[in-house]
Parts: C-alpha cells; structure tokens; sequence
C-alpha cells in the first residue's frame, strides 16, 4: 500500500473516515508505507478521530504523506506542540484562536468533505485529542513527557533551551548581543524563567544529575548537526556565555531559525523585530485602481509598483543605496532591515516590466492577486519561512477592483436587482443574492460556476438573470436605460459588441422536461425552444439556421445534439449554460471539447457537486467558464505539483474563490430559509428497449381490450390492472417485466436519473431512501446503489423479520458508511424513523398521494434536523406522465386518486380513454442524447 491510497474524508457531522482514494493527486515524494505503518493508521482512527490524528501528528511527523493526510497529520501535530509548550509537559493544551482556525482552514487541501470544515469542527477534533492523550497516557503508564519522546524524539523537551539576540548599537563593530538562556519554571504570571546556559553548568553538576543536563542540551545537539556555527560555538564553549555578535553572525542565527525551533529550541529576536524578524522591503503592486475601458478575460487592468519598508515608500536613492548594499542585515532609516538583493530585484524587474505595458490582462491581474504563478515564472508571493506570508513583493487590488471582487465574493452586498413581474415565484434571498452575484459577472463579461447543493434553485436563479436580461433589452430597444445595477460597468463586454439576445442551455437529455416545466412555471414570458427529436421531429432538427435562433430567448439542446447540429455551434449566443457541469470534467472528450467552442459574451456552469474534490476537475470546468484563468492543462498540473509539495492552497483558493457560488443546506443563512421538506419531480426517458417493450404491450392491450368485450365487467378489470402493472415494471426496468435478472443501467432511464442524483448525494456524503412498490425491485436498486456509492446500504422489504427491521434502522441512523435504504413501499411506508435522510426518492409511483406522503414522512418527521428533499420519478411520455398531470391538474381524479388509488378508477374508463392514457409518446419518451 501506498499513501496515494489513503485519505481521510470529513463528514457531515464532522467526523474523519479513512478511505482508499486510488485517484487522489500524489504527494510530492509518494513514498512507499509499508503494511505496518497503515495498520498503525488504520487502527488508531478505528479508535476514534482523536487517536487517528494523534497518531498522524505525534508518531508520524517528517514522513512523506498525500496533501489531505499531511493537512489532518499537521492539526494533529500543532495539537502536540501545543501541548509542548506548556510547562511542565501535560496532556492538556488551548486550542487554537479562531483566526488560526480559520487561517487553517482557508489552507485545507482539496478532500472530501471539505464544505463541512468549520472552526467548530476543529475544536471538537482537538477535544477528541486532549481525550485520546489522557487514555494513551493511561494505557501505557508514562509521563506526558516521555509518552511524547516515545512517539518522536522530536517532542522531547526536558527544559527549553532559548537563544536571545538584542541589538546594542553603542557597539558599531559588534552590533548585536547574543545569550543562550534555559527556563527553569513557570512564575506566578505564567512567564517562563530564564537562566543564562551557562548557570545550567553549575546546576546539574555531579554524576547523578548528569542525564538532566544532557536532556537539557539535547534540542542544543540536534540544532547543531545541521548548523555549523553553533556546533563550533558549543564546542569551546563560547554558547555558554554571553556573545558580541556582527550583522553577518546575526543573520546566520535568523537564517537558521527553522532549524533551531525544529529541534525545540525558543529563538527571541530583539524586542523592535515585528513578528520574531527585521522588516523586509517588499516590491508593492497595485493592480486595478479604475475600472478598464472594455471588460471580460481580455480586459486591461492599470498597474503601478513601488517599493515600500513597513507601509512606507522608498525614495529612488534609498533603493539605488539598497541594492548596491549587501546582503543580509541593513541599517536604513535607524532600523535594522533584511535584505536579498537578488530577490527584490527579480521582482522589482518583473513588476516594473508590467508597469511599462498597457495593462494587465484580467486573468493574468486575478493570478497575481491570488499569488498563483501559473505561468512558471516564481509567484509574487513565494515565501522562503514558515510564516506564509508575502516574502519580497505583494499585490493589491485597486479601488475599483476590489469593490468588484467583494461584490462577487459576498453577493448579499450586492444592489437589488428585479426580474419584475414575469417571474412567478419569490425568489427567497440567498437566490435573489446568486441572481445579483449572475448579473454582476454577466456585466463583467466573466463566467460562473454556480455550485449550490441539490434543491436550492438553481434553475430559477439562472431563469431570474435571463428574465432580467430580457427586460434590459426591452428597455434598450425602446432607448430606455436599465434600472437594475449600480454594479454596471462601463465599457462592459456586453455593450463593447452587437446585442446577443439569445442564449444557450446545454443539459442531460434527462433533464429537457425539468427545463421545460420549470420555465413554464416560472417564468412563462421567457421564449424557449427545445432543439431536440423529442421535441421536434428529426429533419427539423438538422435543418436548423443560427438566424432561426435570434426569435427566442433561450434555445434547450442536450450534449448530444450540440455535437449533431452544426446551427448550434455556429451561433453567437448571449450566454451558455451548462447543466450538470460534472459533464466536462473530463477534459479529453469530444463532447468537452465541443463545449468549449461556443461562441458566448458569458459562460455558466451549474452543477450540485462539489467542484473541489478532484483538481482536473475544477481546471476543465474553469476551462470553460473562464478559458486561460488557470492557465493550461499542463500550467496547472505542474501549480498543483507545486502546491502540494508546499502543503499550502490557499492561492488557488483564492484565484477560483470569486468564481464560485456555493450554498449548503446547512448554511445558518440558507437552512432557516427553505421549507422543511421540497419536493421535486425527476423526469426520466425511457431506452430503446423501454420504448419497444411498452409499445408492444399497448398494441396487446388493444387487442385484448376487443376480445373483453364479450367477457363480464370483473375480467376486463382484472385484464386493465394487469396491463397497468405491467407498464409500471417496463417504465421501471425491462428487467423487471421480463424477470431475465439482467437489470443493466444502460437499459433503464430510471436508472440512469437514479445514479445522477446518488452521485451527488455521495459526494455530499449524505443519506438516501429510496421507496418502490415493488418487492422484486429492492435487491437490484440496492447492488446498482452500492455501485454508485462504493458501499452497500440495507434493503427492507415484506420479507424482512420485525427484529431484523429494527437492525436495519438502527445501522442507518448511527453508521455514517451507511448511505442509503431501499424499501418496498409498503413494508417501509409506515412506522419507521429514518431521520439520517436527507433524500427520499419514489422510484416509482404509487398514485396516491397519501400513501407517498405516508412514506416520505420516514425521513421528514420529528427528530429531523436537516431539510428533507424529494424526488419523484416520472417516465415522461407514459402512462406515469399522464397521470400525474391529472393528479396535479386537479382533475376528476384527485379524489378518486386520494382516496382509493387511480388503478381501481381506470379500470372503469372505457376503452378510448384508457388507450389514449397509456398511449406512448415516443418523441417525448425516448432518450436519445
């Protein structure tokens, strides 16, 4: 086993699995570790989160591991350091300040799981540290302080050994004083005590204290291994008294200073050195003081530099003195300063070679921001310590930038702005807030990912911006100015260039009906046109013109078609919209490849997983929202190699961060927002093989249906349920009808909108129930299932034992790794409590709405803390679609429906109307791409 092979995922309720994750990046040296390092792993977050990150951070420090293990191991190791610097030694520490958590989460990997890392989280994670040390200092009968040098030498530390520089500028030829202290105790304020090295001499003397003074001088001996100074100083005898030292001796002390805290040994810098070091001048950019003439990825951002010490500027001549000085220590302006000439001037070359260009292409401008040195060239802010921050130069956003990106980065701020009264709903606000945050980057000319979690209105936050734009175009038309955003651009890419009108949505072919009824829904002003067989017939489809486009607001075409119709791509469109965006995430295809082509002012990508799990990923989805952004493909595998090799992310964080929407249902500002329980219809298409099957079994039905009519009243009904059933089971799976035990996904729409939706629940690493009516159907749900998820969930049917049941209900509400629960309709409908759910799917549909509500009310009842989401499938084009419209109609049939099932009513239509209801609509119904 290798470390590319494990991970640790974090779960909804903060917990830590360790997983296999074969396809996780590698670290930057994936050295082997053998069978008894990860049985030591394995078995220790067996135990509990605390003893797996003890484990990690006190035993495993110095070793090689992937960026996600390497992140948890360095909690658990500043956890230990903590508890180090506490004296005497202790199983006990603080934890750290919220800004340090936030700092350590804004530098997390991408993981699984990495939406729920909140300071909360980490503090209870350091909790379950404190409690696991308390046990293993109990299992194994040691002292704090040797239970930690049994783990790693490393975290052994008797006494602390401090080295203390102080400038003395009465001395011109040894400016700085040097003095090697140890502590001895904590006074009654909690400060440390200190003792000159020397004393330390004097106090263990004698043979029988002799292993206290080689304790004490331990960390001494490891530093000097690998500084040379202090070995020479350690062997005359020189480090035990106090020392007149050059500026040359005192940088090599501050070059070293990794080194001795590594080793446990306390370094103190004179009192004037901000943060532990002299001040370092930096080359300071600003980028984007006023807003460009033109907008988009090709904008020109202004760009100006100077060179500044402690927010001060520099004069021509103090920089000329500077860098004709030496390296290392200056005095500049009565203060001693750091200085690496080659470095600042590097970068002082590098700016001033932007300074003298026209501008800074956006993309270029977000990439310095960020410090994201896509481009090979060394970042604006590389760091050569520990600290993370900028080393030589930095770079700021302008006035006019930086109103900008605090808009996209909290769009709550942002301007109203109003669909108007063709939208038929009340968008809640966080939707009104994702609209604002569309608008502005539409004016922008720049793309979006909008990544909400499933049932948080995606759709009608796209239709919205749409509506929106429709009105500005009205407005323009009749030479009337928008009323809608202060945030609106001069010179933007949308007024720079001839008027789009018409936009672009590309989706699953699964999805088309969900479009199509939501906008009707919604926002029935909008003019769409569905390009696609299903909706047109075939020759229509090829014959298509891009100039047939511009009388429609919103042209709906699937990936497959986009790849079939020439007018399609041809076409100049106002915006393009991706679908279930997780489409392009690989980079290779010829459907990504395509996708990439269009021709549009904006790009939006929507898509309910998560887009930081997988690097690729995040790089082909931003390839198409924001083409150059992150560089190449190969630019950005070789700044991801990079960054793990530096365990730190938070510059592509921070380059992708004003790009991406996000919302969770467990947001504080989302969840007091939405309804306990949405509902939602999932329309699926049938196979070809669906599609054969039902239509044969229609053409039966009919006659069938003539020969009953010599045969009495309770045949004919019997013969109606029959043929009902049957067109129930074809609309489910093939399989199911024909009972061969095939069952394969290819052959089932159902099956295909199934694993679309339970992949995203397994990237949300959230539970599902899935309800059918039919019994034979739970065991081939339950295997496809486990594909999906990777694990098995449990299945509950009318055979299952009452004992049996309530094992299975208790194992999905406590076990995290159990993430789904088929159960027949009529076994599970009733009586059990399934509150671990987030997501409850009708894989079929009963036709009545009572006993479904029953069965939805497994997850949605008292004890629920999450909102409940369902779904309901429907094969469009069938007798399921058909019904469902007269139950949601409110039609004859409601109450017949409500009160005893719509099967004992169809039984009573006569031949005509019941022909015409299960009657196959193939365009509709079929699944082509």
């Amino acid at each position: 086993m290798n470390t590319a092979g494990l991970t640790l995922a974090l779960t909804p309720r903060g917990h830590l699995l360790l997983a296999r994750d074969d396809g996780a990046a590698p670290a930057a040296d994936a050295a082997s570790v053998n069978q008894e390092w990860s049985g030591q792993v394995t078995q220790a977050f067996a135990r509990g989160n605390g003893h797996g990150l003890l484990q990690l951070g006190a035993r495993n420090v110095g070793q090689a591991l992937p960026p996600v293990l390497a992140w948890w191991r360095d909690l658990g190791a500043r956890y230990v350091t903590a508890v180090c610097h506490t004296t005497p030694v202790a199983a006990q520490s603080a934890p750290p300040t919220p800004a340090d958590m936030d700092a350590l989460i804004a530098d997390a990997p991408p993981m699984s799981g990495a939406e729920y890392l909140t300071a909360s989280v980490l503090d209870s994670l350091w909790s379950e540290l404190d409690t696991a040390l308390h046990t293993e200092l109990a299992e194994s009968g040691l002292a704090a302080q040797d239970f930690l040098r049994a783990c790693h030498p490393a975290w052994h530390l008797v006494g602390r050994v401090h080295f203390n520089l102080a400038e003395n500028r009465k001395d011109e030829e040894a400016p700085f004083a040097f003095l090697a202290t140890y502590t001895t105790a904590l006074s009654a304020q909690a400060r440390a005590q200190h003792l000159p090295l020397g004393q330390a001499l004097k106090q263990y003397a004698g043979a029988k204290q002799r292993a206290q003074l080689l304790a004490l001088l331990e960390p001494v001996q490891r530093a000097s291994a690998q500084c040379p100074w202090l070995r020479a100083l350690a062997d005359d005898g020189a480090l035990f008294h106090p020392l007149r030292w050059n500026a040359g001796e005192a940088l090599q002390l501050l070059t070293d200073l990794p080194r001795l805290e590594a080793a446990g040994i306390v370094v103190r810098m004179p009192a004037l050195w901000k943060s532990g070091r002299p001040l370092r001048p930096q080359v300071k950019a600003s980028v984007g003081d006023s807003a460009p003439s033109l907008l988009g990825q090709n904008a020109l951002l202004d760009f100006s530099m100077e060179m500044t010490l402690g927010g001060e500027t520099l004069t021509a001549a103090e920089i000329k003195k500077m860098l004709a000085g030496s390296d290392g220590l200056q005095l500049l302006r009565g203060q001693w300063i750091e200085v690496d000439r080659s470095k600042l001037q590097r970068m002082f070359d590098r700016f001033g070679a932007i300074a003298h260009t026209d501008g800074v292409p956006f993309a270029q401008a977000m990439r310095l921001l960020a410090g994201a040195g896509l481009d090979g060239a060394a970042n604006a802010t590389d760091t050569d310590d520990a600290s993370g921050e900028p080393a030589w130069a930095s770079v700021q956003a302008g006035p006019w930038l930086a109103e900008i990106l605090r808009g996209l980065r909290g769009p709550e701020g942002l301007a109203q702005i109003h669909p108007g009264a063709g939208l038929k709903a009340d968008l809640r606000p966080y939707q009104a807030a994702g609209v604002r945050w569309l608008y502005l980057l539409h004016r922008l000319g720049l793309g979006a990912c909008l990544a909400d979690d499933m049932g948080l209105g995606k759709t009608i936050q796209v239709l919205s911006l749409l509506l929106t734009l429709q009105q500005e175009s009205a407005a323009a038309d009749t030479g009337r100015h928008s009323p809608h955003s202060p945030h609106r651009p001069s010179g933007s890419a949308a007024e720079s260039a001839a008027p789009r009108r018409t936009s672009l949505l590309v989706v699953p072919a699964s999805l088309l009906a969900n479009w199509a009824a939501e906008i009707e829904r919604f926002t029935p002003g909008l003019k769409a046109l569905i390009v696609h067989p299903s909706a047109m017939p075939p020759a229509d489809v090829k014959a298509l013109d891009a100039a047939q486009f511009g009388a429609v607001d919103l042209v709906i075409t699937t990936y497959g078609t986009l790849l079939r119709v020439k007018a399609l791509m041809d076409a100049p469109w106002r915006i393009a919209v991706l679908d279930e965006a997780q489409a392009i995430k690989n980079p290779g295809t010829k459907q990504t490849r395509a996708v990439k082509q269009l021709d549009a002012g904006m790009r939006i990508a929507l898509t309910g997983t998560p887009v930081e799990n997988r690097l690729s990923d995040l790089w082909s989805i931003f390839d198409f929202i924001n083409p150059g952004l992150l560089g190449s493909g190969k630019a950005f595998t070789d700044f991801s190699r990079r960054l793990a090799e530096r365990g730190h992310y938070g510059p592509l964080r921070e380059l992708v961060r004003p790009y991406i929407l996000r919302r969770l249902k467990t947001d504080q500002n989302v969840i007091a927002d939405l309804p306990d329980k949405t509902e939602m219809k999932a329309f699926c298409q049938l196979s070809a093989k669906q599609a054969a099957l039902y239509e044969r079994s229609v053409q039966e039905l009919v006659k069938l249906l003539e020969a009953a009519r010599q045969q009495p009243a309770m045949a004919r009904r019997g013969l109606v349920l029959s043929f009902l059933m049957r067109f129930k089971q074809i609309c489910n799976h093939p399989s199911q009808w024909l009972g061969d035990a095939a069952w394969r996904e290819a052959d089932s729409g159902k099956f295909a909108r199934l694993r679309a939706i339970a992949e995203v629940v397994a990237a949300k690493q959230e539970k599902m129930l899935v309800f059918t009516q039919f019994r034979e159907a739970t065991a081939p749900l339950a295997a496809f299932l486990g594909g999906v998820f990777g694990r098995s969930g449990v299945v509950l049917d009318g055979s299952t034992p009452i004992a049996k049941r309530r094992e299975l209900v208790k194992r999905f509400q406590e076990d995290e790794a159990t993430p789904f629960f088929v159960l027949s309709l009529k076994a599970g409908g009733a009586g059990l409590n399934l509150t671990a759910a987030a997501h409850v799917v009708h894989f079929d549909r009963w036709w009545n709405p009572a006993v479904e509500n029953q069965a939805t009310d497994r997850a949605f009842r008292i004890g629920q803390t999450k909102n409940v989401l369902v779904h309901k499938f429907i094969c469009q084009g069938t007798v399921e679609d058909k019904i469902d419209k007269l139950i949601e109609s409110k039609q004859r049939l409601t109450r017949d429906v409500i009160e005893g099932g719509a099967e004992v009513l169809l039984t009573e239509m006569d031949d005509n109307e019941l022909l015409r209801l299960v009657a196959l609509d193939i365009h509709t119904a079929t699944v082509e791409d």
